[in-house]
């Protein structure tokens, strides 16, 4: 799972539970707990026959650039098609419905007092996307939907090199922190460590990642040298 990472942490962050060692004998043995609140769900899978499929669906969505203006949503220059489902094929329908069964599996309804399994007729809303030198993603969320996610059908050569840029920043959605007179402190706790920060991602062929639609998101100016090439969707109920 891509999470922040600092190698200055070894042996700095707080234990999970117990750990009364840590204040010479001043917290009561065996009540001490460290744990988290507000978290933010992040999902990651990369998809059995992945080669398969993106090496039918990379000729498909460039193809269809040609033919095709393309709208400017988020987008800074690059190509994001007017819609997917409609020409995405056996290929790109298995990208929608491996991301159909995580939301599925991934949402509850509240019934009464329950938590259950959902059971929705989920809206789906889907589109490529093409990147070249020099384009990105401006921050943004997804009004209207509940889930949204990114499957990447070619990583532009990121995934060996992050410094080609057209990475993937999820931004930490309590922005007040920021604002905080301490910005040079961290939280000695597991997860926590980006907090006001936000979290990286480096895009790789084959992999999906999913998030709460209103988690702000934007892709870094991309500077590989083949298109960068993905297909993003919203699951509204």
């Amino acid at each position: 799972m891509p999470t922040y990472r600092d190698d200055r942490t070894a042996g700095a962050l707080a234990p999970d539970t117990d750990g009364t060692d840590m204040f010479d004998a001043c917290i009561q043995p065996g009540s001490f707990g460290v744990g988290g609140l507000f978290p933010t769900p992040l999902v990651n899978a990369e998809l059995v026959g992945h080669e398969t499929i993106n090496a039918t669906l990379a000729p498909l969505i460039l193809a269809r650039q040609t033919i095709e203006r393309g709208v400017t949503v988020s987008n800074v220059d690059g190509w994001h098609s007017v819609e997917f489902q409609s020409w995405c094929g056996p290929a790109g329908e298995a990208v929608l419905q491996a991301a159909r069964q995580i939301v599925d599996r991934m949402t509850l309804i509240e019934m009464g007092d329950e938590l259950l399994p959902a059971d929705i007729t989920w809206r789906l809303s889907a589109w490529a996307n093409v990147s070249i030198a020099g384009e990105g993603n401006r921050p943004h969320g997804h009004p209207g939907a509940f889930w949204s996610g990114i499957y990447w059908v070619d990583d532009g050569g990121v995934a060996e090199n992050p410094a080609a840029g057209g990475l993937l920043e999820l931004a930490d959605p309590r922005g007040v922190m920021p604002e905080m007179h301490a910005p040079h402190l961290r939280f000695a706790v597991k997860d926590c460590l980006s907090a006001g920060r936000g979290e990286v991602i480096t895009p790789q062929a084959g992999r999906m990642i999913m998030f709460p639609s209103w988690l702000i998101h934007s892709v870094t100016r991309f500077h590989g040298g083949r298109p960068r090439i993905s297909i993003a969707f919203n699951f509204s109920a």
